[in-house]
């Protein structure tokens, strides 16, 4: 025999507990509206906040690749490098440093003279006068006397002597009265550690106030000049007679 449930049914709900049944439902339902929609607005914003952010990422990225695009094309100039300017210092480093004016002696002529170094000139210069071109064993030779003024340092003993010398080409100079020839000689001069085999194109004073000029023959591969300065190197010593 089948058991038989003896719960006694529930009771009867009142019109007035039904509807405050209905009201409290549809509250419910109405805050669980009302949390998804709040829950969808901040899910729409986050969303349209990342859109800008990726379109402004992208934005950014087609810059990038047009600037680069740009300097794939653009003609590169070219930047000094340290290993170019190395050998240059070290070209500088063995050349000897001059003033605008120095000291220099002439020892074949036993006399120092004070010499302008002249840049603007090709063939250094020394004063001469009274010069006379002779031969000597079928070659061309000369002898002069410096040309010095009663203000010029020197061995007073070489004052009036004569110097003679092979001539070992013609230049041409210009003077007032038009361009004219003019023997050139090699004579031995130092200059500080300097010691070498100079030509001189023998001329009319070339300067009123400097007796010689050296220029850019002797001075190419052997020095630089600072015209800031004068006489860095000392004045060689030569006694009368030597």
């Amino acid at each position: 025999m089948a058991p038989v449930d003896r719960t006694p049914p529930p009771n009867p709900v009142t019109p007035v507990e039904f509807n405050a049944g209905m009201s409290r439902l549809e509250a419910q339902i109405a805050g669980q509206c009302s949390a998804s929609q709040q829950l969808l607005a901040g899910t729409s914003a986050q969303n349209a906040a990342m859109t800008a952010d990726i379109r402004e990422v992208g934005s950014q990225l087609r810059s990038l690749r047009s600037q680069l695009a740009s300097m794939d094309t653009a003609p590169q100039k070219a930047q000094p490098a340290l290993s170019q300017c190395q050998p240059a210092m070290e070209g500088l480093a063995n050349k000897e440093l001059l003033g605008r004016s120095e000291w220099i002696g002439l020892p074949s002529v036993g006399t120092y003279l004070n010499a302008r170094v002249a840049s603007g000139a090709n063939t250094s210069i020394i004063s001469a006068r009274e010069i006379t071109n002779f031969e000597r064993d079928g070659e061309s030779w000369v002898r002069f006397k410096l040309g010095l003024n009663d203000a010029d340092d020197v061995v007073n003993s070489v004052r009036d002597e004569w110097i003679e010398a092979p001539i070992e080409r013609e230049a041409t100079i210009a003077q007032e009265s038009g361009e004219e020839a003019r023997p050139v000689v090699s004579l031995l001069m130092t200059l500080g550690p300097i010691r070498e085999q100079v030509d001189f194109i023998l001329s009319d004073r070339p300067s009123d106030d400097f007796p010689v000029l050296l220029g850019r023959r002797f001075l190419m591969d052997i020095a630089i000049v600072d015209v800031s300065q004068s006489n860095l190197h000392k004045r060689p010593e030569f006694t009368d007679g030597e």
